[in-house]
């Protein structure tokens, strides 16, 4: 399988820069699995299309305000990228910078890009890879400098500054879990109003955890897709969310997953039984035509860059004739594309893991 095989064209004005005005103001296309039939409706919708037996699966990680500005000794400009913090003063980060810092590198932080350092500062460790290790060892802890003076790591194709509004609309309303770099953006369209509509028709809900790294945007650089090199990121799946897929299989409900985050959740928590079983780690399970799911049904999501693993991971669910050809409605219809735009409810193709 080629990965110019998961590409299309998107209009740059389809690209969507801002929220909408409202949360869950956004528009879904529905797109059955089995048939490829689709269908337009409002994202305030989606409880039509939910059973009280079903239960819905949310990532409940929280985005950190992962982006730093700062410069070294010899005055040149540095762009960080925190990836993951690794306890109160150490962190792995991706560094922009003219000449990559070496060991032994401080980097003065400022409160902005092109300000003037202000009092606190990291300083080069190491490397892991192609990420740099950082220390705050000798000054403030790293998470309240990033609550100081760090900005919220929009993502590269969102093309403006980071607002103060975004700092609201970038994270769920129902993130508690500090450690993300990236939103798990299917579940922005939920509203404290919708929710509870879900509760008032009984739909369950369960809470998974994964840390979206900065890795998520990276490109598929191979061209033969099973040579892709998935990143890492860290995962929790307790007990009580294995009792209540458990469960829900019992009364013949369906689990539905609120994103690929959480898509990537139950999926790496299924034995090879399709048994679901508690886990806490890194994953870097990628999911392309051709795998067969164990533990979800349906997910809604948001749409994805073309070429990209989410991508390549929704073609799994439903086929990747259906999802291409639901991108190219979607297109027609002037859907708003990727983390701030809109969104699509998809059911399983039942036979889109017997060929890719």
């Amino acid at each position: 399988m080629q990965r110019t095989d998961f590409s299309y064209d998107l209009p740059p004005q389809l690209i969507a820069q801002h929220p909408p005005a409202e949360r869950g103001a956004s528009r879904l296309l529905c797109l059955e699995g089995a048939s490829g039939g689709i269908g337009h409706h409002q994202f305030g919708e989606l409880p039509d299309f939910l059973n009280a037996d079903d239960l819905l699966v949310f990532n409940n990680t929280r985005v950190i305000p992962a982006r730093l500005w700062g410069q070294k000794a010899t005055g040149g400009r540095v762009e960080i990228l925190i990836e993951r913090l690794a306890g109160h003063h150490h962190a792995l980060a991706h560094i922009r910078a003219s000449k990559s810092p070496r060991a032994g590198t401080i980097i003065q932080l400022s409160a902005g890009e092109g300000e003037a350092p202000g009092p606190y500062s990291l300083t080069v460790t190491g490397r892991e890879g192609a990420l740099f290790q950082l220390s705050s060892e000798e000054g403030e802890p790293l998470p309240s400098i990033l609550q100081a003076i760090g900005h919220m790591p929009l993502p590269p194709y969102i093309e403006r500054a980071d607002e103060i509004s975004d700092q609201e609309r970038y994270q769920t309303v129902y993130a508690q879990r500090d450690g993300a770099v990236a939103a798990p953006t299917a579940g922005l369209h939920f509203s404290e109003a919708l929710l509870s509509r879900l509760d008032q028709r009984g739909i369950r809900r369960a809470t998974v955890t994964l840390h979206v790294g900065a890795g998520t945007f990276q490109p598929v650089r191979a061209d033969r897709v099973e040579d892709h090199v998935m990143h890492a990121e860290y995962l929790e799946v307790d007990e009580s969310v294995c009792a209540a897929v458990r469960e829900t299989r019992k009364r013949g409900g369906r689990v539905v997953a609120v994103g690929t985050t959480a898509v990537r959740c139950l999926e790496t928590a299924s034995n090879s039984r399709g048994d679901i079983e508690p886990f806490q780690g890194d994953t870097d399970i990628f999911i392309f035509p051709g795998y067969r799911f164990r533990n979800v049904d349906a997910m809604v999501t948001n749409f994805h860059l073309p070429e990209s693993t989410l991508l390549m991971l929704v073609s799994a669910f439903a086929g990747r004739g259906h999802i291409m050809a639901a991108y190219a409605e979607a297109i027609r219809a002037g859907y708003r594309f990727f983390s701030y735009g809109d969104a699509m409810f998809i059911t399983a193709n039942p036979n889109a893991g017997n060929s890719p």
